[in-house]
Parts: C-alpha cells; structure tokens; sequence
C-alpha cells in the first residue's frame, strides 16, 4: 500500500483523501467519499458513494462498501468483507452530545468474507464471524459465529450461509445446493 492517492488507485476528484491515508492498489473511491488520515484501505477495494472512513480504521483486500456507509474509529473490515447500502455502525453504547465518550470507543471486528446487508446495525464491540451473513436491516448488539445468518432486531441466528452466500439445507453434513461445498454443522458450522 502507499500513502494517500496511489496513482494505480481510482478517486473519484469529488473525494477527499486525506494526507497519511494509506489506499492499496486498484481501489475505486467514488463521489463524496471521504478517509481521513491515518485510515488504511486494502487492494483492489471498492468505496461508494458518499462512504466516511475514520483514521482508525483498517479495511482489508478486496472489501466493498457501498454507497453511504461511514465506518468509525474502531471498525476493522478484514479482507473481502461486503458492506451494504447505508449499513451503520457504532463506537459508543452511550452516546451524548455534550459527553466525550473518546475513551469509550468499542472496537468491532468484521472477520473475512462476512456480508452486512443494506441499513442493517451493527452496535460497537462485537465480532461478526468468518462468512456471517447480516441480513438487510438486521440490528447485530452480539457477536455473530462463523457462517451464521442472523436476521432481524435484534439479530437472532436462523440459519448457516455456505462461503458462496447461499443457505444452506439442515443436517449435520451438508452440501451447499449453489457450489457444492460442504459442511459439517453442529453448534457451529464449518467447512467438511
């Protein structure tokens, strides 16, 4: 990676990239996106439209986060992670307006391959598993396991996601219906 605007980087000129910025190789950063000093974008990352990035936060390779999100000191994206639409996040549980809360952050981290759907919640100081799948409008205040979906408010789990994104059927040894992969299930869900 290299600092602030690599030219093998796409910005958009309506996007401001801070100076200390750190922006891998063949990332796209479109209209109003802005990332502050300090933030580190991965390789061959997609940012959208009008999309914040603090200067804590690190985005893995191959992240895509769509148009509208703002990630905030303490968010940790890792590599090929998929953020929706005007999903949120949060780094305090006890916000005011009149209160610093700065020494509150909580941090949370996306493992790789996870989805968060369009306007889901994830509060601050969770963990959101391996190849979870977060629902669209889905409000996370707990940690999600590995290939676990979780739908609605708050999120509760309902299923198991395949590393392609498809659901997968019930049993103890599944094949994924979409690429054949399969998985061994139980309390938790992992690749046979």
């Amino acid at each position: 990676m290299a600092d602030s605007e690599p030219s093998s980087a796409n910005v958009h000129p309506s996007a401001t990239v801070d100076p200390g910025a750190v922006v891998g190789e063949s990332t796209q950063i479109w209209h109003h996106a802005h990332v502050m000093t300090g933030a580190r974008i991965g390789e061959r990352c997609v940012l959208g439209q009008n999309v914040f990035v603090a200067g804590t936060v690190q985005v893995g390779d191959g992240a895509r986060i769509q148009n509208n999100v703002s990630l905030y000191d303490g968010v940790t994206l890792e590599d090929d992670v998929f953020v929706g639409p005007s999903a949120v996040f949060t780094n305090v549980r006890t916000p005011r307006a009149f209160v610093s809360r700065k020494h509150a952050y909580e941090p949370t981290l996306v493992r790789r391959g996870a989805t968060i759907g369009a306007n889901a919640t994830v509060v601050c100081g969770v963990t959101l598993g391996e190849h979870c799948f977060v629902a669209a409008g889905a409000v996370v205040t707990r940690d999600v396991p590995p290939f676990a979906l979780v739908v609605g408010a708050p999120a509760r789990h309902v299923g198991w996601v395949c590393r392609c994104g498809e659901r997968l059927p019930l049993g103890e040894l599944v094949a994924c219906g979409s690429c054949g992969e399969r998985y061994r299930i139980g309390d938790a869900c992992a690749p046979a």
